[in-house]
């Protein structure tokens, strides 16, 4: 018994102690619209995203896997981010921990916004819920010091906005909104603050008084689907677009396109011009290709839950 007792001591301290530590490589995202990725797994829209990042957040790199490198966001998460979005910083030092401050809520002509004093900037996901509708945002490395929580009744659109240590370092803000429709949001950092900006309803909920925004689906190199008759998505998603908009214009509906002509326009150049734009209503065209014949029909989707009403709505009315 004493000898069995001595094997399992020796082998729980291999497993201890004989393990080689995790090297960590200190660095900050970079570049146009960094993202990160919940997995490796790809298709032919990428690999699922996990949450698009502002540039100069600090990231913890603890592997390389082809394309991307693996980073540790807290003690429970990781995340894949591609190679080109990461800079080595050798001036950074790992913080055992890392504190937020000081929020405020308040808004302006335009939007309302959330604000969160941090000594650093650490990476973040976010969320839409709905019933009643909410913004949440997970912010991974940060460990609550936020003792105060001043909300100006400049804020128009948030109703409440709170917090929660979710783990030991990983801090989550809800913000819940008095509409029940969701208008979009943006994340990002000013200095060490990160920011929620958050899209008000239009004060008039008609098609008239709303901003439109078309996109074109792809153009240019990227040719998308392809036809039995040789016809090409890129050419159709056009043709498709500049109709709409004829429609849109001749209801005095401010509308805009992402593309006029067969032009290449990747992704990142698509969303910095909805940022630009700031439309209330954004709608991507795209058609499908299959080689089961006897497909065919419409849809429709939405990447947040949030948006799932109007998408629904426009699919009931082509049907």
């Amino acid at each position: 018994m004493k000898a069995f007792l001595t094997l399992i001591t020796f082998c729980l301290s291999f497993f201890l102690f004989g393990q080689q530590p995790v090297s960590i490589v200190i660095g900050k995202t970079t570049g146009i619209l960094p993202f990160l990725k919940y997995g490796l797994g790809e298709d032919r829209l990428g690999g699922t995203k996990l949450t698009y990042l502002d540039t100069n957040v600090i990231i913890k790199v603890v592997d390389s896997i082809r394309q991307d490198y693996k980073v540790q966001l807290s003690a429970s998460h990781v995340a894949y981010l591609p190679k080109q979005f990461f800079i080595k910083d050798d001036s950074l030092q790992i913080s055992p921990m890392h504190l937020s401050s000081s929020a405020r809520v308040y808004g302006d002509e335009q939007f309302d916004y959330v604000t969160l004093q941090m000594d650093t900037r650490l990476p973040y996901r976010s969320m839409q819920q709905v019933s009643p509708s909410k913004i949440i945002i997970d912010v991974f490395g940060l460990t609550t010091n936020t003792n105060w929580i001043t909300q100006l009744p400049t804020a128009k659109t948030i109703k409440h906005f709170y917090y929660e240590q979710l783990e030991d370092d990983v801090f989550r803000m809800i913000i819940e909104l008095k509409n029940e429709q969701h208008w979009g949001y943006s994340i990002f950092y000013n200095k060490n603050a990160l920011v929620i900006k958050v899209k008000r309803p239009p004060q008039k909920l008609k098609v008239s008084n709303l901003v439109v925004l078309l996109d074109a689906g792809h153009g240019g190199t990227n040719t998308g689907a392809k036809g039995a008759s040789g016809i090409l998505e890129k050419d159709y998603t056009l043709l498709m677009t500049k109709e709409i908009e004829k429609y849109f214009k001749r209801k005095n509906i401010a509308v805009y396109m992402t593309r006029q002509q067969d032009t290449s326009i990747d992704m990142p150049q698509r969303i910095l011009y909805a940022q630009r734009v700031n439309p209330d209503l954004l709608i991507s065209i795209h058609l499908n290709s299959s080689s089961n014949k006897n497909v065919k029909g419409v849809s429709t989707y939405y990447r947040h839950i949030g948006f799932k009403p109007v998408s629904t709505y426009i699919l009931d009315r082509m049907l």
